[in-house]
């Protein structure tokens, strides 16, 4: 049955106008496409689909689903120490934490409790914060589902990169609605398979990450990530 409410809280958190801070984030795509790995339309699109299947799906969406069931500011700050363990990369850490400090930002100041909460007990740990985290207690906090939670995140993650992709002049603004259309199908896939109960986060994106390593010996770059 069609829900106008969630469907209303999809638009406006998914929109890119949110004030969330994605703005400042490639996750690789700013290095892969100066290392020459992203050399047409199509290599961009298989390497959003590495990054839904890979990581997203098999990382990012594991850590948002017991974010969004914890109870407890403890429960929360254990996923998100989990978090930070397993993201392998420091650039990768840093911007996940950006991303998610800049979201539970807007959160708490919207009036989410939840986030206000998290936000205000997080302040001395500078290692706490994590996008995925976020995501998934600030989207529980006005009222989203979890399944609609999950097509956030993805949905969110699928946009910055076509988005960074068009901003570096690897595609045109029409080519970037047909890699939309063609991401979109992958991440309704994935979604179609739940979480397993026990399913432990892992990632194996070994490009995306050394792309990601490497940013700051790049003399010049637009993104953080």
């Amino acid at each position: 049955m069609f829900d106008l409410s969630q469907t209303l809280a999809l638009l406006q958190f998914g929109d890119s106008a949110y004030p969330a801070g994605g703005f400042a984030f490639s996750w690789g795509i700013e290095g892969l496409l100066a290392d020459g790995f992203v050399p047409s339309r199509g290599a961009l699109e298989a390497l959003i689909a590495e990054h839904l299947t890979f990581r997203w799906a098999s990382f990012d969406r594991v850590l948002l689903g017991r974010a969004f069931r914890a109870e407890s500011l403890e429960e929360i700050t254990e996923i998100d120490r989990l978090t930070e363990a397993l993201t392998l990369t420091l650039q990768m850490r840093e911007g996940s934490r950006r991303a998610g400090k800049a979201l539970i930002g807007v959160a708490s100041k919207l009036g989410g409790t939840r986030a206000h909460a998290y936000r205000q007990h997080m302040s001395g740990d500078a290692t706490l914060g994590h996008l995925t985290v976020v995501q998934g207690l600030v989207y529980r906090d006005f009222g989203v589902t979890l399944p609609a939670a999950e097509l956030l995140s993805g949905w969110t993650l699928v946009t910055g990169l076509v988005s960074a992709a068009t901003r570096l002049g690897a595609i045109g603004h029409i080519e970037a609605q047909a890699s939309l259309a063609t991401a979109r199908e992958v991440l309704a896939d994935l979604l179609l398979a739940p979480v397993p109960a026990d399913a432990e986060p892992q990632s194996f994106t070994p490009l995306i990450d050394i792309a990601v390593a490497r940013g700051p010996a790049r003399q010049v770059r637009m993104f953080a990530t």
